[in-house]
């Protein structure tokens, strides 16, 4: 259930689809606290505050309808919702996809409770806060820092944007939305495939109302409409994991699998049933692939691929770090094929589930990143740890995403070349992502200086494709730290041995046209022909060096004052993306 009038109608978590819903996007009441003085005053009391705001965009952005840079660390956000009688005696459900850093709710005038991370979505039982007439009065207050000991990626922390680091993001930034159940539901589903024994496995969680009696779920799992398996089985807590095989008499007994040139992917409907009547239906999908890694090569479905990614830093324009439509996830999709890249590193950032759908859809390769602390503490160990881990939970079930990248280039880990202490931190992420998903690749640190690692990525802006090839053509010297690249730094951390992983070439090129007000890597070109020049040198050289087996260019588009993408801030081409897809592809 939704409005077309709202920003960011579609629903907003795709993997897991319920009919019952309504999209809180739009216009709601808004406050500076300047001050902090809101919770002693009772703001959560109040039904109107002194500004108006546009969800889900922050202040900062010209979407929201304010366009306030200079930070303020905390705000309230206020809206009044009436709950459509077709909902009476359902679970309310209230969720943000998210809200940076620290999210507090009130409802009705009374406290829900509080939420910590800027990354991930989130959600509140608010069922027994809803008045007789139906009426939900939302108050939520943001509270924010520039503290570098919270994962804050490309966010600034100084009062100026500086290097590669832009106006930071306050509040709310993804969807909001009611969510309507009954008592007895499914919370969650991990899907994981396995295309050499032909079959997939679920682990479901349940509502606590599980234990109800006479409790059945139904699966029903199909392709392009035609239904391949379907089962039931009752539910009880003993019931954690059912596995079933998947091929079909309709593809001659094969399964369809995952992958860039065929994004197959099956759809799946849970319908949960309690005495014979249907009491929760979820729709989801998965795809068939597999990631592994043998013999110094990245493999999709037991086959090597050569990854030609370009990094993807999702900003826009008017709305900075929330795509501002569908429309624009699609076209930023749609671009990165069209210029033969066969997916994307997203840097920094926690994406947009929408947007991982449609890479799902599209066959788009995604490599998933955290971001980035800025500091070493425990503070900054725990909010890290305790975010990523959130954020490999959800992201799981995207067949797109086939790479983990918690680290990037030592930030929040400066000293790892010698530290042991901030080694062990990326150790002991690094496993904690392999329990929880031993399918996927995690490279750890991405850039340089890895400690352990399943692929072993290198940044380097070196211009041309001459001076790359005499720096990387000894493999050995290159990977067991006996050379140093991009100002000083070594494939691996002092005490870590290159144990024959394959080799990315993960960030590269930066080419930026002439301009006095941005910036780019090197020297500025001043013009296609000129840009193509350098292009085309540099990455043929990373294509005909044998030990590499990808690549990531630096980068699709402009960023506020990081002037290096292929296409502007607003998404036009710099030059002819026919002619980048050639040299991609040659």
């Amino acid at each position: 259930m939704t409005n077309n009038t709202i920003p960011r109608k579609e629903y907003p978590r795709p993997q897991f689809e319920r009919q019952d819903w309504v999209n809180l996007n739009g216009e709601w009441e808004f406050a500076f606290d300047k001050d902090n003085i809101g919770e002693k005053e009772k703001w959560f009391n109040k039904d109107k505050l002194n500004q108006k705001i546009i969800v889900p965009f922050t202040y900062e952005t010209e979407a929201s309808g304010i366009g306030e840079e200079e930070f303020c660390a905390n705000i309230w956000y206020q809206k009044e919702v009436t709950v459509p009688t077709e909902f009476e005696n359902k679970r309310i459900i209230l969720h943000f996809q998210a809200a940076d850093y620290i999210t507090k709710l009130w409802v009705n005038g009374q406290y829900v409770g509080k939420h910590k991370g800027g990354q991930i979505a989130f959600s509140f039982d608010i069922t027994k806060y809803l008045s007789a007439d139906r009426k939900l009065n939302i108050v939520v207050k943001n509270e924010d820092s520039f503290s570098c000991a919270q994962p804050r990626g490309k966010q600034r922390w100084l009062p100026e944007n500086f290097g590669c680091w832009y106006v930071q993001t306050t509040g709310i930034w993804q969807t909001v939305w009611l969510e309507f159940l009954n008592e007895a539901n499914l919370e969650s589903v991990k899907i994981t495939p396995d295309i050499d024994t032909e079959s997939v496995e679920f682990n479901l969680e349940f509502s606590e109302d599980v234990l109800q009696p006479n409790l059945v779920l139904k699966t029903e799992i199909s392709f392009e409409n035609r239904i391949v398996k379907e089962f039931e089985v009752g539910i009880n807590r003993t019931l954690h994991t059912v596995k079933t095989d998947i091929a079909s008499e309709y593809f001659h007994w094969k399964i369809m699998q995952w992958s860039p040139h065929h994004p197959n992917l099956y759809d799946v409907k849970f319908t949960l049933y309690k005495d014979g009547k249907a009491v929760d239906e979820v729709q989801s999908y998965f795809g068939m692939r597999k990631v592994s890694i043998e013999n110094g090569n990245v493999l999709l479905n037991n086959t090597p691929i050569y990854q030609r990614l370009l990094l993807d830093q999702g900003y826009w324009k008017e709305s900075h770090l929330t795509p501002p439509s569908e429309d624009a996830i699609l076209e930023d999709i749609d671009r990165t094929l069209e210029m033969g890249f066969n997916g994307v590193r997203k840097h920094m950032k926690v994406e947009d589930q929408r947007f991982l759908y449609w890479a799902d859809k599209k066959g788009l390769l995604v490599w998933s990143e955290m971001a980035a602390t800025y500091e070493f503490s425990d503070e900054a160990v725990q909010n890290f740890t305790e975010e990523w881990m959130e954020v490999v939970k959800q992201q799981y079930n995207h067949p797109s995403i086939i790479t983990w990248t918690p680290f990037n280039e030592s930030w929040g880990v400066k000293n790892i070349y010698t530290d042991v202490k901030q080694q062990k931190f990326t150790e002991a992420i690094y496993y904690l992502t392999k329990a929880f998903d031993s399918m996927r690749p995690v490279i750890v640190n991405d850039g340089w200086e890895h400690t352990i690692s399943d692929i072993i990525t290198l940044h380097d802006y070196v211009e041309y494709g001459d001076e790359f090839t005499e720096r990387y053509q000894d493999k050995e010297t290159v990977l067991n730290n006996s050379i140093a690249f991009n100002k000083g730094k070594h494939a691996m951390a002092q005490g870590y041995e290159y144990k024959g992983q394959p080799v990315i070439v993960s960030e590269y090129g930066g080419i930026a046209f002439n301009s006095e007000e941005g910036w780019g890597y090197g020297n500025q070109v001043k013009n296609e022909e000129e840009f193509l020049h350098r292009y085309e040198s540099i990455t043929q050289a990373i294509k005909d060096m044998k030990y590499i087996s990808g690549f990531c260019y630096t980068q699709i588009t402009d960023v506020q004052q990081e002037v290096n993408g292929l296409l502007t801030e607003d998404r036009k081409p710099k030059i002819d993306l026919e002619k980048i897809k050639k040299i991609n592809l040659q």
